[in-house]
Formats: structure tokens, sequence, C-alpha cells
């Protein structure tokens, strides 16, 4: 089955419950979600980090990214921005770039903020900019989601978002969570129909 790719960064949980609900729509639509984290980033340039982390999803790999026909990419707000771990990943993408591994496939983001205006949509874009330069599609969330004009939380077309508050423990919304499914959901089937289009035509 054709998989698609639930890359994260997660601190507190949040991300790590918005991809579950990511890799939920991806399935919906008939493609395997392959979720996958990044380590932490350390100051200390001799410290390193088991191979295998203790809990959770594996470590992402370059192959991660070449075997997979669409990409969802998560991470928390760090001033507006994708945090360290995630930045430091993707700027070893070098030989998928080069190679052009990762054109033309789809690709959408996720944030989560502690707080409502927090730098959800700075972040998401800041997340868009390397993935553009592979050459990967942006899908967002049209507004035909209802959930998206009526959110009092998460939610933009740029992709799906979560408020998680100061304390970092706020679950996610109804409407969070189906702004999260409807986003794996458009990802998924988006990189279904662009890979059924490149398949030859016997």
């Amino acid at each position: 089955m054709p998989e698609i790719l639930v890359l994260y960064y997660s601190r507190h949980g949040a991300l790590r419950d918005m991809a579950s609900q990511i890799a939920r729509g991806i399935e919906r639509a008939g493609a395997q979600a392959r979720v996958r984290t990044v380590p932490e980033v350390s100051p200390l340039s001799e410290a390193t980090a088991p191979a295998i982390p203790a809990d959770g999803p594996p470590y992402a790999t370059l192959d991660d990214l070449r075997e997979c026909i669409g990409l969802a990419l998560g991470s928390p707000t760090r001033f507006g921005n994708m945090a360290a771990p995630l930045k430091y990943f993707l700027d070893g993408t070098s030989p998928l770039w080069l190679s052009g591994a990762l054109v033309g496939k789809p690709a959408a983001v996720f944030t989560s903020t502690a707080s409502l205006h927090g730098g959800q949509e700075t972040t998401l874009t800041s997340m868009m900019l390397p993935l553009l330069h592979h050459g990967m599609l942006i899908t967002g969330l049209p507004y035909t989601e209802a959930e998206l004009m009526r959110t009092t939380s998460g939610g933009t077309p740029y992709g799906a978002s979560h408020v998680a508050g100061v304390n970092n423990d706020r679950a996610l919304s109804d409407d969070e969570a189906k702004l999260c499914r409807a986003l794996g959901r458009r990802l998924a089937e988006t990189a279904l129909a662009l890979a059924q289009a490149r398949r030859p035509q016997g």
C-alpha cells in the first residue's frame, strides 16, 4: 500500500496527538501512514542520542522521505518558526534535493502553539519554505471544511493547528481533530491521484 510520511517533533505531546489524527485521515483515504519523529538537538556537539527512541515512533531517515508518496510535516512554534530539531533534520536533506527525489510529491504542514496568536501561521509557512525548495506541492485546508469557519481554537487554511495553552494541557478540540483528519485525507487523496497519474499506462 502506498505510504505517506507523517514526520513531526513534539515536546509535550500535542504534535504527537495531531500526527495520530492526521494518520487516521490518511488511512481513511486508502493510504498507509508511516509515522516518524526526530531527536532533540543538543547544544553540546559531542552529545548523541540512541539510534532508537525509548518510546514513540522511530526517528526519520532520508529513506522515509524518498520512499513515501507524500509528507505531513509538524512542529511546535518557536518564536513563530519551526523548532530546531525539525529544522536540523531538514538541513540534512541536501542529497534528496540534489537528486530531485521529492519533486512533485504533495506535502502538508501542522503546528501547535501555547496561545491563540502564538505564531501558528508563520510557523506553518516556515515549514513550507524548505519543502518548496524541494519542489514539493503544498496542500492546505480549503474553506469547504466547515470547521475552519467555526473554530475558536486552532485551524488555518495553511494547515492544521492547535492551541495547547500556556501549560500545554489543552487536548485537541473536536474542530482541531476534525481538521487534522481532513488534512490527512486531502494529502492522501492528492498523493494517490498523482501517483496514479505517473503510473505507466499498460
